[in-house]
């Protein structure tokens, strides 16, 4: 981005030397805020443009680099097949990608938080200019928090994070550390919390309860228990989980919005569709739910496996024996166009879980993780726990079963320093790319060389 930023002020110069009359350019790579705001209505465009910049990156690069899914022989086009087997590097696009789309998406929403102060409006639209301005700032943290999941040499406070971007500028930032991004993330969202009113219930945007599940979410990364505990619960308190008979139809195109607190609302004409990782709608089964993930099912009891998961039209033989169904669509006339659910209450149900655990409180952490499991699961026993570790363990289980197919597996394992370990079944066709270790270096995700090339003040994760 910063290259492309040089060549365009290059070509401008010598535009203008050429030029025997003096010109009064304005720089393309900007727009005069006075002019592409100039009422409230014009705020509400900007921000769905940011909105709309979204992609669904995370969740391939989390679903094809963990265990949660296979290459099966099914498989004969080569898509993504060099990331499945940790094949990646600087220059690999279906990694890197997510960091041109994210400060893409931070840009775009920093131009109109500068324009929100600036446009003449009545009265009567203060209190909706706060609520864009709220959402601004709530998806600004959202977009750094992904960034630092995404990038961060390792999720601790002295380690090297992102840039953490509060305005649009040509600049040649250094990385911030991972704690002090995590600082502009949380006052952030303390200041999106204050303009977003709670009658906004809107969930196609970020509404009051996404704030506070993005402060949830953003404390479990940060390692700050006692406030992810206390996040999590504002929301369940807000927004109970689904009952067996609508859940499934959260990912449907009856978009039942039970428990959802945010909705990326996806149309027919977006390139991008979480769906397109699965299955590609020439008819190829592109990557499927892993044995491993498989195995974690009770198949009969548990309403997550249906509304995951269903048997492959193609099985038999070497093929797979189950597809991906989570982000199939209308398979008939619309295939793979189906919403991404960035936040709903089941993840905060595991945050709220994990947190008490750590936070010396395992008795209330098991109810948590119980009370989820009961929702999901037909005929559920409450069980016991010995200790703090084994309920945590309990919890990553359950988050890999809960979250399948929504970016967060390999996040998750890289929060303990897990390894990335596929079972013989899941690695048929992985081509020895089976232990995935903390200490090696495809672990963690490159900076783009475009990137590193462009911005002298850039520096590369370990190892690369």
């Amino acid at each position: 981005m910063n290259m492309k930023n040089i060549t365009i002020i290059l070509l401008l110069s010598i535009f203008t030397m050429a030029c025997n009359k003096k010109l009064d350019l304005q720089p393309s790579d900007t727009i005069d805020a006075e002019k592409a705001y100039q009422k409230i209505g014009d705020l509400n465009e900007g921000l769905i443009g940011a909105y709309a910049a979204l992609t669904s990156t995370t969740i391939r690069a989390s679903s094809l680099v963990s265990d949660e899914c296979m290459l099966p022989s099914d498989n004969s086009t080569g898509k993504y097949v060099s990331t499945y087997r940790w094949q990646y590097d600087p220059s690999s696009t279906t990694i890197t990608d997510a960091w041109g789309e994210f400060y893409i998406t931070i840009d775009r929403l920093n131009r109109v938080l500068a324009a929100a102060d600036k446009i003449k409006i009545s009265t009567a639209d203060e209190a909706l200019r706060d609520q864009y301005k709220g959402e601004l700032l709530a998806l600004r943290a959202y977009c750094h928090l992904e960034l630092l999941r995404y990038f961060a040499d390792k999720y601790d406070p002295a380690a090297k994070g992102v840039p953490f971007m509060s305005e649009s500028k040509i600049s040649y930032p250094s990385r911030d550390k991972f704690g002090d991004v995590i600082t502009k993330i949380n006052a952030d969202l303390t200041a999106a919390r204050a303009l977003i009113p709670a009658s906004f219930d809107d969930k196609t945007r970020i509404t009051l309860n996404t704030v506070i599940a993005i402060q949830a979410r953003t404390a479990l990364y940060a390692k700050d228990w006692a406030n992810a505990a206390a996040y999590a619960r504002e929301v369940i308190a807000a927004e109970p989980l689904a009952d067996s008979t609508v859940f499934p139809a959260i990912w449907t195109p009856a978009k039942n919005n039970a428990e959802v607190l945010w909705r990326l609302s996806r149309t027919a004409t977006d390139e991008d569709l979480a769906g397109d990782i699965y299955y590609d709608t020439r008819g190829f089964i592109l990557y499927v739910p892993s044995f491993a993930l498989l195995s974690t099912f009770d198949k009969d009891n548990d309403i997550r496996f249906s509304a995951y998961i269903r048997e492959s039209p193609d099985a038999g033989g070497d093929n797979a024996p189950y597809i991906v169904r989570k982000y199939e669509g209308d398979v008939e006339n619309t295939p793979n166009l189906a919403d991404m659910i960035p936040f709903r209450t089941g993840e905060m149900y595991l945050i709220l879980a994990e947190a008490l655990a750590e936070n010396d409180d395992p008795s209330a952490g098991a109810d948590a993780l119980n009370e989820l499991r009961a929702a999901r699961i037909y005929g559920y026993t409450p069980e016991t726990f010995s200790g703090k570790d084994t309920l945590i363990r309990a919890v990553y289980a359950e988050r890999f079963k809960e979250l399948a197919f929504e970016g967060h597996r390999f996040f998750d394992l890289r929060r303990r320093d897990l390894p990335v370990s596929r079972i013989p079944a899941d690695a048929v066709n992985a081509l020895g790319a089976i232990l995935l270790k903390s200490t090696d270096t495809r672990y963690t995700f490159p900076i783009p060389d475009a990137e590193i090339l462009a911005n002298k003040n850039m520096s590369q994760n370990s190892n690369y």
